[in-house]
């Protein structure tokens, strides 16, 4: 792996566009017990950053320090299950966050390289533990195609210096297509020829579909079930006549 020919500066410049053009934080803090977007709330996730990101992280800002769990054994675990090549870090919270300074991975949150049983990286998808918390998993139709450009291509050049990387996101796909699987479900996939897939687990077959048909969940899934306000309105009419 050669992590120290990565140039993070090239790559934080070249893929820097917004998830979507709303402020997603607004949408899902109000669902956080703290006030916090989720992606924000070390309870919820946990960052990572690149040896050389990190190199490049701590030489030009104040934003970030290696992160350290509530105690040692906490700390010792999880910095047992963290990737080689990889450091896990926290910033100081994301009223303080200066965007010019945010991690890959805060970047890309939540998305992360599809990877087909073949290796091959066709697009991107989410991390599906958040499906219930997080508000642009529940908005794929609001994705700014810049973003998944950006994506794409940060990834690419990862890849191409790292590409143990690769064969990392091609395991959490694989897990991915068995969880799916278990529960009778399609993959959705943003690929990179800028059309939206649903991935038929079992043999990794595409279906093109509308974004809009995602199925949503959690609150999220609750409040788009809600009765519009007119439909409000001609309920409680009917119901005093």
């Amino acid at each position: 792996m050669n992590h120290s020919e990565l140039d993070f500066l090239t790559i934080y410049t070249r893929f820097q566009s917004p998830v979507t053009t709303q402020n997603c934080s607004e949408h899902c803090a109000p669902y956080n017990e703290l006030g916090i977007p989720f992606c924000c709330d070390s309870r919820h996730t946990i960052s990572t950053a690149y040896l050389a990101e990190w190199d490049y992280l701590r030489t030009n800002s104040d934003l970030w320090r290696q992160w350290e769990g509530r105690n040692q054994e906490d700390t010792m675990y999880l910095r047992s299950q963290t990737p080689d090549g990889h450091v896990l870090i926290a910033c100081l919270g994301y009223k303080l966050c200066n965007r010019q300074f945010r991690s890959f991975v805060c970047r890309a949150f939540p998305f992360f390289p599809y990877v087909t049983i073949r290796g091959q990286f066709i697009g991107l998808t989410y991390y599906w533990e958040y499906e219930d918390r997080c508000w642009v998993i529940n908005n794929l139709q609001l994705i700014s195609s810049k973003f998944v450009a950006e994506f794409i291509a940060a990834f690419d050049e990862i890849f191409k210096y790292i590409p143990q990387e690769k064969e990392n996101y091609r395991y959490h796909s694989s897990r991915m297509r068995r969880s799916f699987s278990i529960r009778h479900r399609a993959i959705p996939l943003l690929h990179r020829d800028g059309h939206v897939y649903e991935v038929t687990p079992r043999n990794g077959n595409l279906q093109q579909v509308s974004v809009t048909n995602l199925p949503r969940f959690g609150p999220y899934k609750i409040a788009d079930e809600m009765p519009f306000p007119d439909e409000m309105n001609a309920s409680m009419q009917d119901s005093d006549s």
